[in-house]
Formats: structure tokens, sequence, C-alpha cells
């Protein structure tokens, strides 16, 4: 594997005042597998995304091709080609699907071109629109797509990035079953070529797409493994799956 293969974090801490949302984590995320980062609300999931985006300052190690994610800021972050979505999709809602995806591509184009007309589609615009099958809503306002449709525009707008790196804040919350599977499904096509982690509490979701699952507890890493390996986990079974390996698919 090449640097820009994985994301190699080690001892990574976030200390807010003393208290301590993440501690001494070590995980490594792959390219070309769907990696998951389960764990009861407060465990330090989306912490530990947000230190490795810029947004809080951790110490430790992240490397990531030549780069120490952990000494960069945010914007630093994204030129390197790691992205992130949120919980609620931050999309520009009074603009079109194409334009969302335009105006996020223009890490491709430099300043002058970013206010000349241009002619046509940028291929890779459209490619990102087929991609999470939103090419037949192009000229649709984002705030009128469906809760789905919208975090799949902002995966779009990732891609348009050419982020290799993106970490997904519970995409699937509150989608349908329909959503979701079509959810999975663009994971699974986008994940080949790039390292995908996704924090989810949406425990079927995670059984049936998650190549590997890390649970957190107490902003530590408490198990890594399958889905069969952390559903047979007697620690996982007893703090966040509860007595059933079946679960329930929210905290």
């Amino acid at each position: 594997m090449s640097g820009q293969d994985y994301v190699e974090v080690q001892g990574l801490t976030v200390d807010f005042d003393g208290f301590k949302a993440n501690s001494e984590v070590d995980v490594t995320f792959l390219q070309g597998r769907i990696h998951f980062l389960i764990g009861p609300n407060g465990a330090g999931k989306t912490t530990l995304v947000d230190a490795l985006t810029g947004l809080v300052q951790g110490t430790g190690y992240a490397r990531y091709g030549n780069k120490d994610l952990l000494s960069l800021k945010s914007h630093q972050i994204s030129r390197a080609g790691v992205g992130r979505t949120f919980q609620t999709a931050t999309v520009f809602e009074e603009l079109t699907v194409l334009q969302n995806l335009d105006i996020a591509g223009g890490v491709h184009r430099r300043a002058w071109g970013m206010v000349r007309a241009r002619k046509g589609i940028p291929a890779y615009v459209q490619e990102a629109m087929e991609t999470v099958g939103l090419a037949d809503l192009r000229d649709r306002p984002a705030g009128i797509l469906a809760h789905g449709q919208k975090q799949w525009l902002e995966i779009g707008m990732l891609l348009v990035q050419d982020a290799k790196v993106m970490f997904l804040d519970e995409t699937v919350a509150g989608m349908s079953h329909e959503e979701r599977e079509e959810t999975g499904e663009l994971l699974r096509r986008i994940a080949p070529d790039r390292t995908i982690v996704v924090i989810e509490h949406d425990m079927e979701f995670v059984r049936k797409y998650a190549d590997v699952v890390t649970v957190l507890h107490a902003g530590k890493v408490l198990a890594e493994g399958t889905v069969a390996e952390i559903q047979a986990n007697p620690q996982v079974q007893e703090v966040y799956l509860g007595r059933s390996t079946e679960g329930a698919t929210h905290e």
C-alpha cells in the first residue's frame, strides 16, 4: 500500500479542558473498505472525525500520504483530499443540484475560472451527478430535494472535490428504507477508489454494508473487526448492543 491508500491514526487524544473526548485512539482506515464507527452517544465518534478534519485540535498522529492531518488546518486537509459530511446536510438550498456541484468543484479551477462563463457541464460534475443518482434532478433547487437526496448531493459535492477520504456522519439518519438501500449501494460504488468512514447508529445498515467496524466507548477503541466479530464480542454486547446481538436500529 502507498501512503495514499489509508489513514493511520496513532494515539489520538482530544482534551476539552481536562475532559478527554478521545483518549489514545489507534485505528487505520483502508482504501476500498466501508469502515463504520459505532458506539453509544458520547463515545467520541464525531469528535474523532472532527479532529481528523481540523475542526477540533487533537494530539497524537494521523498519517495520510506524507502528511499528519493533526498538524493541518481544515482547508489544508480538504485540499489534501479529505472531506466530510455532517448529520444535517450542508447544501446551498436555493441553488440547483448542478450549481451546488459546480461550486463545490471550484477546487478544480483557478479563481479567474470561477467567474468566467463556461460552456457545457464539466465532465467531473456530470459524472458525480450520475454516480449519486441526481442527473435527472440537475435543475431542481436543493432545498426541495427529499432528505436522502440532499445527503446524496453532499456526497456528490465531495466527489467533485476529488475527496479520496470521506468521513460521513450518520448519513442514513431519517432516511426511508429505500433511501438507506440506495445509499448503501452508492457507498459500495464509490468505495473501491476511496477510503470511506461512516459514523452510524443504524445497526441494520451497519450489518449489511460494513467491511470493518470500530466500536468506540468513553473516547477509546473498545473493539474492532467484522460485523460478526463485533456482534459476538461480550464487551460490545454489554456496553452497546445490549443483551441481544441483534440489537436495535438506534441506541
